[in-house]
């Protein structure tokens, strides 16, 4: 084969130490996006770009890659010709240089002519370089700009990188490319599983390279492949259990990324330590072991586990039995926390949270629960919820904190303490809601069901937001420490999905006056100023996703609607009223209002009748009076859609006044009484959102 055939497959790969589960699969895509961009960037044409990804290996496979660059016609501009010619037609000194620095006589160069001008010009051709030139710089940059925290180093070579390197294949057709990455030389073999086929592996090409893994070297290279063959297996080995599965899509990559050859295997435990929330033993044989668990049909929890080895071993009893022993001490653990705890109730445990700082500018747990519970109670009185049980589920909300099993299991908060509250004889609601204050605790997670739970979550996350934005640790960029961005949307979503008529501003306002003792110098109303802004963008993320159109939203936001549910129906409102066919001219009238009333500062709205003299001016103060009275108790009801609906009636009205009506006219008293029908006309749009921004 030459290099210079038309196009040829090219494999990649770098063979390493064992790389981080966790990072495993980013790593790899992120690899496949920098050698795409790479290739695509260096004028490289292919037909294909596949990623492979296992505990000791990034690979890439690039089907019919071009064996060169495509030659690219260069043309040079010199001097303009009235400054390249003087006036007896020979060449300037100019003409000559430009030629010169071209490597050829002024003869040879060409003429360009547009409108614009005339100029000596230089074509040529530039001719592409051959691909093997080019891959292994293009290899080299997006290994530098993997997603790496901490890169290290190995032996006395200089190359940084996530893991050691053993080994790095670069095989373009049948070639290898000469080259060395990460201070390894490239070649031609692989290597197969680490116990199965620890040898070298030759590749005769390319496309050999996945199924020479899998029939001789024992790897399943392909990382899509190796997890559904591992979720195949679990669930198969659930069903031997007569039981059911539960993968988790996390779990599963995460496992993906640490066997090269899977074998599912199944393990038990003692029937005792399902008296245990099953929560915890999930926890712990997730977490600490990588285990899948099983259920019944009922979803109830069976003593049982499915691990994924990394290798086919001959005695698979032997790898039942010690993953059997590894796991029974973190369950003896798990039941001695659960046993420990319920001795101390949670109620008891409230003034030792005094110990636990929540920020150092802020104060304690103890301080933050105090506020909370005051927060949550004005929510309740105002819902008309019980106002003692949701100061109680506040101040109890926290208390697990100081609970060894959260402390081994930080991930568990709040559903221990719904176990507790309930074993302590607290309120079915109480208990509950301990478990949803932290909901949604991810994007599309589920909201708190019960009230109770909607307060106390609400209540919390403003507590956090206030605060963090008095101190002024205001996210920026990427770092939000105390997950402000989730804890507004959250606010958001719980507010509008539960359609809970809550005030934002003054629940903020509530907030930040209970900051006054430990910030004496604190400026409340800014702060709220800019939670609430903060809050707001988070709002437009949420209604743009759900496609609502950005004019519409920012209709809306003008009117600053304190209350999100009450957003909600405006934006709804709003983005049906647009559908209709008399909402274009009604919003190019409203833009022509906010015009004309823009630099006249306040506007007297009270019509005198006896100054109306057109009748286009009469008719539309009469639809004007009628349509009021008609929208009056819609906008009290906050039925913003039909009192919408019944202002399109407007149209015509509107469209006559500006035809046969002049508003700026010289006499006074009738200019003011025209801007008085144009004020009234306004505010009643006003009522729902600023017409005026909608884009047509």
């Amino acid at each position: 084969m030459s290099v210079n055939d038309a196009k040829h497959d090219l494999l990649i790969e770098i063979g390493t130490e064992e790389l981080p589960p966790k990072a495993l699969k980013r790593l790899a895509m992120a690899f496949h996006d920098g050698v795409k961009a790479g290739l695509e960037k260096a004028s490289l044409d292919f037909e294909g770009l596949q990623w492979f990804a296992t505990p000791r290996r990034l690979a890439l496979l690039v089907n019919r890659l071009d064996s060169r660059q495509t030659d690219r016609s260069v043309q040079r501009r010199g001097p303009a010709l009235t400054a390249a010619f003087g006036d007896d037609g020979c060449p300037t000194p100019a003409a000559k240089g430009f030629a010169r620095s071209c490597g050829v006589e002024v003869e040879e160069l060409e003429r360009l002519e547009t409108a614009n001008g005339a100029w000596l010009v230089f074509n040529s051709t530039e001719p592409g370089q051959v691909a093997v030139s080019l891959i292994p710089a293009i290899v080299q940059s997006s290994l530098d700009q993997l997603p790496i925290p901490k890169r290290m180093r190995w032996g006395s070579l200089a190359a940084e990188f996530v893991r050691p390197v053993h080994w790095v294949v670069l095989l373009f057709g049948d070639t290898v490319i000469d080259a060395q990455i990460l201070s390894v030389k490239a070649g031609r073999e692989t290597r197969g599983h680490r116990f199965h086929h620890p040898g070298k592996l030759y590749l005769a090409e390319p496309r050999a390279y996945a199924p020479l893994l899998e029939t001789e070297g024992r790897v399943i290279a392909d990382f899509a492949q190796r997890r559904e063959a591992i979720r195949a297996q679990v669930l198969e080995a659930a069903n031997q259990l007569k039981g059911k599965a539960v993968i988790d899509e996390e779990l599963l990559d995460e496992v993906t990324s640490m066997v090269e050859w899977p074998e599912a295997v199944t393990g038990s435990f003692e029937q005792r330590f399902l008296d245990v929330p099953p929560e915890v033993l999930i926890m712990t044989m997730k977490t600490n072991q990588k285990y899948f668990h099983v259920v019944d049909a009922r979803g109830k929890l069976l003593p049982h586990f499915i691990t994924v080895a990394n290798i086919s071993s001959k005695d698979i009893d032997k790898v039942r039995r010690g993953n059997e022993k590894v796991v029974r001490p973190r369950l003896v653990d798990a039941e001695f926390f659960w046993n420990q705890d319920r001795q101390i109730k949670l109620f008891e445990r409230l003034e030792r949270l005094a110990s636990v700082v929540f920020q150092q500018q802020l104060g304690t747990v103890h301080d933050k629960v105090q506020r909370v519970a005051r927060l949550s109670r004005a929510m309740a009185e105002h819902l008309k919820f019980d106002a003692p049980l949701a100061e109680r589920a506040a101040l109890l909300s926290k208390c697990d904190l100081l609970t060894d099993m959260v402390g081994e299991f930080p991930a568990l908060q709040g559903i221990m303490g719904r176990y507790y509250a309930l074993h302590d004889g607290e309120d079915p609601q109480l208990a509950q809601a301990l478990d949803e204050q932290y909901q949604p605790r991810f994007a599309g997670d589920n909201l708190p069901d019960t009230t109770l739970g909607q307060i106390l979550a609400i209540a919390d996350k403003l507590d956090t937001l206030v605060g963090i934005f008095a101190i002024n640790q205001i996210p920026t960029g990427d770092k939000d420490p105390f997950a402000l961005r989730r804890a507004a949307l959250g606010v958001l979503r719980i507010m509008i999905e539960k359609q809970l008529s809550l005030d934002l501003v003054k629940l903020l306002q509530q907030a930040a006056d209970q900051f006054k003792t430990v910030l004496p110098k604190l400026d409340t109303a800014a702060v709220v100023t800019q939670c609430y802004d903060f809050i707001m963008e988070r709002a437009r993320s949420y209604f743009l996703e759900s496609g609502i159109r950005p004019d519409v939203f920012d209709a809306v936001l003008a009117q600053q609607p304190g209350r999100p549910f009450d957003f909600d129906r405006r934006i709804r409102a709003v983005t049906a009223f647009r559908a209709l066919p008399e909402a274009e001219s009604l919003s190019a009238a409203n833009k022509r209002i906010a015009n004309i009333l823009k630099n006249l500062g306040k506007v007297n709205p009270r019509i005198d009748e006896s100054l109306l003299q057109a009748a286009a001016e009469k008719n539309l103060y009469h639809t004007l009076q009628k349509l009021t009275a008609t929208v009056a108790p819609l906008f009290a009801r906050h039925d913003y859609q039909k009192a919408l609906f019944e202002l399109a009636q407007l149209r015509e009205a509107v469209d006559r006044f500006f035809d046969d009506v002049m508003v700026m006219v010289d006499d006074e008293a009738l200019k003011q009484n025209r801007l008085a029908i144009l004020e009234n006309l306004r505010q009643l749009f006003l009522q729902v959102a600023d017409l005026s921004r909608l884009q047509s």
